[in-house]
């Protein structure tokens, strides 16, 4: 026990954290036990021995920052229950359509309550764009205004939404560019509330399987939904998108991105939040749409991430006070953990945050967006509303 504590205590100070320092990135340890936990369990056992009230730090996000730019994840990287995820993953499909139901279940059905109490007023549940925005909601109006611009959306034209989620996406589409949207999810809370939101106007919820869908549309996004896909589906799930695209159509697909290729899953995020997902890397995604794509655009804007999740966590811990009556206290924890331990790893550029915009042929006349400043958050509002305004006259004619 002394060897692992010394151990520990020389491999965090390598990070400029310290042991019951006065930093607010530094670690109180309550329980003795932790040491031996990290020697054994690596990361997993980190993140258990927070839930279970072993350590503590007034800035998760800022202690996961120096750890993962100090690279010192990578000294227990490898422990026995990490190999054995690994030669589980590949031997076998843990993305399959009988396994994928229970893995999207376990994170999207456990309480519309607490994604309403987190995120922004349109639950959407993945990056914000802040460029211009000045809070959360403006960040995720800037993400889906960004997106539909990329699309090149027009009045009366087909999109496929996969990974819908509760119809954010659709539901702006459909209500400032004039399209229809099909968006699929297979949670079946995410599939109720979305309807909900999206009644009245030209959108279809389904609670569908990607692999199941084999019809045309005019343009497809998937806004964070191929984490869940897994590497050995990576060029089934573009085979689907190319079948399904109009040749002259759009592929948007944003993704949080690994730096290195894997396999495997963080083994806490994997067990307590993400069962069976993984990020793709850049070399994945390249050899999924080799022959089937163009790629237009490569935008990564990964340092957003971190302060979106800032902003969630923020509002998930001033809405504890209700939110617990739903909710055990572990889960607190555990959730607090999650979503400050992301922020710090985007913080340090461990992870990205991509953007992706492929098309089957090539754009005839070049892709070009505009991106960094080049519109206002007034302006582009403005633009809204005048989209707006055109579609009710159009109505009422």
């Amino acid at each position: 026990m002394k060897g692992n504590k010394s151990k520990i205590q020389s491999l965090l100070e390598s990070a400029d954290i310290q042991i019951n320092g006065s930093c607010p990135w530094d670690i109180r340890v309550l329980d003795e036990r932790l040491y031996n936990k990290l020697v054994v369990h690596g990361s997993l056992g980190l993140g258990e021995a927070y839930m279970d009230g072993w350590w503590e730090a007034d800035a998760l996000d800022g202690f996961f920052h120096r750890l993962l730019s100090s690279g010192l994840d990578k000294n227990y990287a490898i422990t026995p229950r990490a190999v054995l995820g690994y030669l589980g993953a590949v031997i076998a499909n843990l993305q399959n359509p009988t396994r994928v139901y229970s893995n999207i279940h376990h994170h999207y059905d456990i309480g519309n309550d607490l994604y309403r109490a987190m995120l922004d007023k349109r639950m959407v549940y993945t990056c914000a764009y802040w460029d211009k925005a000045q809070n959360l909601d403006e960040a995720q109006e800037a993400k889906l205004e960004l997106v539909c611009r990329k699309l090149g959306l027009q009045q009366g034209q087909r999109v496929l939404d996969i990974g819908c989620g509760w119809g954010s996406f659709a539901k702006y589409a459909a209500e400032n560019y004039g399209v229809n949207v099909v968006g699929i999810t297979i949670s079946k809370e995410q599939v109720e509330l979305a309807r909900k939101l999206c009644e009245g106007l030209p959108v279809e919820i389904r609670q569908q399987d990607y692999r199941d869908v084999d019809e045309r549309f005019d343009h497809i996004v998937s806004l964070g939904m191929i984490e869940h896909v897994g590497y050995k589906n990576y060029k089934s799930y573009m085979e689907m998108v190319s079948r399904c695209l109009e040749d002259n159509g759009i592929f948007l697909l944003q993704t949080i991105g690994s730096n290195i290729s894997v396999r495997t899953t963080d083994p806490w995020i994997g067990k307590y939040i993400f069962p069976n997902s993984m990020l793709p890397s850049i070399k994945q995604i390249a050899r999924a749409i080799e022959g089937r794509f163009v790629m237009e655009d490569w935008h990564n804007f990964g340092t957003h991430y971190d302060k979106t999740l800032m902003a969630w966590f923020q509002d998930f811990d001033s809405h504890w006070h209700v939110l617990k009556n739903n909710y055990p206290d572990r889960f607190y924890r555990m959730w607090k953990y999650y979503l400050l331990s992301c922020a710090g790893a985007f913080r340090s550029r461990n992870i990205q945050l991509w953007q992706i915009v492929l098309s089957k042929h090539g754009v005839t006349d070049g892709f070009d967006i505009l991106r960094h400043g080049s519109r206002s958050q007034n302006t582009y509002i403005e633009d809204r509303k005048t989209r707006q305004n055109k579609n009710i006259h159009q109505i009422l004619q």
